[in-house]
């Protein structure tokens, strides 16, 4: 998505070739396809809108100096506009209380439990903390093995309790343990959940206010688009977290015999474990209907909905 978005944005970018000054003739079609670009990758129209108005503002009438083109004044002002529109400042993580608790919550296969391991690998080299892993989610086996995994290749010491099933006592008695083992940091891992489930959702509350995260962070695929904001505003509503994690595993292998294509090779983790989505952004339609796919590619699902990023990120 990220990078295809970034070629429409460099294609539009190009109208302005040529130009000595930004006016609002040379802009109108520009802006028009970096609408289109977001639109394209799945972003509400609204803030497509909204995003393409303050750029057009601050691009209005700007001179261009003697050493850049009209085009790549237009890219610095973009890109300012989208770190603003990303929150524009870095915020460092709160590491609050003894033992500092972080509450990893999310969708089923967003990649809570990857995440949660490169967090405490971060947070024990960068900050100097001792850390706990806490394996939270009670209903996925593989998730308990999985954090365990990584915490072994990390160092980090994982805390367990075969048999209970209630991640609220899961959790309160991690906190106690790592009181009583010197661990300053600890970080629960819980269960993936649909904002639909009511029983769920409690659930990830209790444990919310059982122990007093200082941090509480929403982990969702960052493939999903605009059906992600409305997930995020149910999470929200129930946690009031303070940030959100953006996850996703993309390899791009150039296509052999093309100066141009690029194939984005997706690969899932968590409850869509083993499944890879492969895809190539043509240039136009005759382009893509003349595309023959590698011997590798499998199933051709291009107008499947099951595979659509909201549907495998909300576990529909």
């Amino acid at each position: 998505m990220f990078e295809n978005l970034t070629d429409k944005l460099e294609r539009s970018f190009k109208i302005l070739k040529g130009e000595g000054r930004i006016t609002e003739i040379n802009v109108a079609e520009t802006l028009k396809e970096i609408r289109r670009a977001l639109i394209d990758a799945d972003v509400n129209y609204k803030v497509a809108k909204s995003f393409t108005d303050q750029v057009k503002q601050k691009a209005l009438g700007q001179d261009v100096l003697k050493a850049v083109k009209p085009g790549q004044m237009m890219t610095k002002i973009v890109r300012d506009e989208l770190a603003e529109l990303m929150g524009g400042t870095a915020t460092d993580i709160r590491l609050e209380g003894n033992p500092a608790v972080i509450l990893i919550a999310g969708l089923q296969g967003s990649g809570k439990t990857t995440f949660s391991g490169k967090l405490a690998a971060f947070i024990k080299s960068k900050k100097g903390r001792q850390v706990l892993l806490v394996a939270g989610d009670v209903y996925r086996p593989a998730a308990i093995d999985q954090l365990k995994v990584l915490g072994g290749q990390i160092g980090v010491e994982v805390y367990t309790e075969e048999g209970n099933k209630n991640p609220v006592q899961i959790a309160e008695n991690a906190i106690k343990y790592a009181r009583q083992n010197s661990f300053n940091v600890v970080i629960v891992d819980t269960a993936g959940r649909l904002a639909v489930d009511e029983a769920m959702m409690q659930e990830i509350t209790a444990i919310k206010a059982a122990v007093k995260p200082s941090e509480t962070l929403f982990v969702v695929d960052a493939m999903t688009g605009q059906d992600a904001v409305n997930t995020a505003k149910e999470f929200n509503d129930r946690l009031d977290f303070d940030g959100v994690v953006l996850t996703k595993k993309r390899y791009l292998i150039p296509l052999d015999g093309s100066d141009h294509l690029t194939i984005e090779l997706d690969v899932f983790e968590g409850r869509y474990a083993g499944l890879l989505l492969a895809e190539v952004e043509f240039t136009s339609e005759e382009e893509a209907m003349a595309f023959q796919a590698p011997e590798w590619f499998g199933r051709d699902v291009t107008f499947t909905r099951e595979y659509q990023n909201s549907r495998l990120a909300c576990g529909k």
